[in-house]
């Protein structure tokens, strides 16, 4: 995991909105190493789905706009500046993605065997039997049983966990270098959370792609990310290794998400972390954690603070926790 898969630069997206422009995703910076999974975390609202779209440039740039300076790199191409040829052979194939919602993303009207094969033959030149043949594979790989059968199914006749592993399928067909999975398991069950948790980490490891892991909730990534990335109100507030994060968490934010994790033992009643974030045509040209904020000097109304490196491996967009710990080095 020591070469750069994809590396995401000073990403910035801008929507036109009756009020003006409005910065969803500010300054962004973030690689993913080929093998490697990271968690993009934070509340919604955060940026996290605005940032998995950019990388697949699926914003419709008739509404958003990505900054001047903003660059994705895949496999050395820059994907902001590539013609739609060249685009096309990346989304779908070299980069799979897992929408949050199954529901509103599989075709109600076709079989799931169908749309599976579909996404195969619009990347690769196959027959349609040996599309279908790979389609039922597919489903099988995923844990559906009886997949001949199910594969001649509408997503109606599917549960809600069930839809999911289609879209996992979809999302491999190609065998993606890398898996952009964007809040896969929020409407399914705990236990069913559990099993599709399990099942992209086993799929990870088969298909031996990296994985970028979108979710709100601290918890559910401890044991299959090796890295974290931190998002509040637009921009990445830390990022470093998953046991750094845990341990010696840095940004405030971090902290506070890491103390509303519910645990077994806790007999307190639970705490949320107080207020709201800025919202998105009112944030503050600093700090923008600073109202919620249990270590905020007045220093911090002054300058927007950077992403700078900590002790560690980490980072960390906080001047009071920057110093800090350098204080304590």
């Amino acid at each position: 995991m020591s070469e750069a898969l994809l590396s995401v630069k000073d990403l910035t997206v801008r929507f036109r909105t009756t009020n003006g422009p409005a910065v969803a995703v500010d300054d962004v910076s973030f690689s993913i190493n080929k093998g490697e999974t990271v968690a993009l975390v934070g509340e919604s609202g955060s940026g996290k789905t605005v940032t998995a779209l950019s990388i697949l440039r699926l914003i419709d740039e008739r509404d958003g706009q990505y900054g001047s300076m903003s660059r994705i790199e895949f496999e050395g191409s820059d994907i902001l500046s590539l013609p739609p040829e060249p685009l096309r052979q990346i989304r779908g194939a070299k980069i799979g993605m897992i929408f949050q919602e199954p529901q509103s993303c599989l075709n109600p009207v076709l079989t799931v065997g169908f749309q599976i094969a579909e996404t195969i033959r619009a990347h690769e030149r196959v027959s349609k039997p040996e599309a279908w043949e790979r389609s039922v594979q597919l489903l099988k790989d995923v844990g559906i049983a009886d997949p001949e059968n199910r594969a001649k199914e509408y997503p109606h006749q599917m549960s809600g966990g069930m839809q999911q592993r289609v879209m996992i399928a979809i999302a491999l067909s190609c065998n993606p270098s890398l898996l952009i999975a964007d809040e896969p398991t929020t409407a399914l069950d705990v236990t069913i959370q559990a099993q599709i948790l399990e099942l992209l980490v086993e799929l990870q490891q088969r298909y031996d792609m990296a994985m970028l892991f979108i979710t709100h909730n601290l918890s559910v990534v401890s044991e299959i990310a090796d890295r974290i990335a931190v998002m509040y109100a637009g921009q990445i507030v830390e990022d470093a290794p998953v046991d750094e994060l845990f341990s010696t968490p840095l940004h405030p934010y971090t902290r506070a998400l890491l103390q509303a994790v519910p645990r077994i033992e806790q007999t307190a009643p639970q705490t949320g972390i107080p207020g709201t974030a800025p919202p998105i045509h009112d944030r503050p040209p600093t700090c923008r954690f600073y109202e919620r904020c249990d270590i905020r000097k007045d220093e911090c109304t002054h300058v927007m603070p950077q992403l700078q490196r900590g002790e560690a491996k980490g980072k960390v967009r906080c001047i009071v926790a920057a110093k800090a710990k350098a204080g304590n080095s």
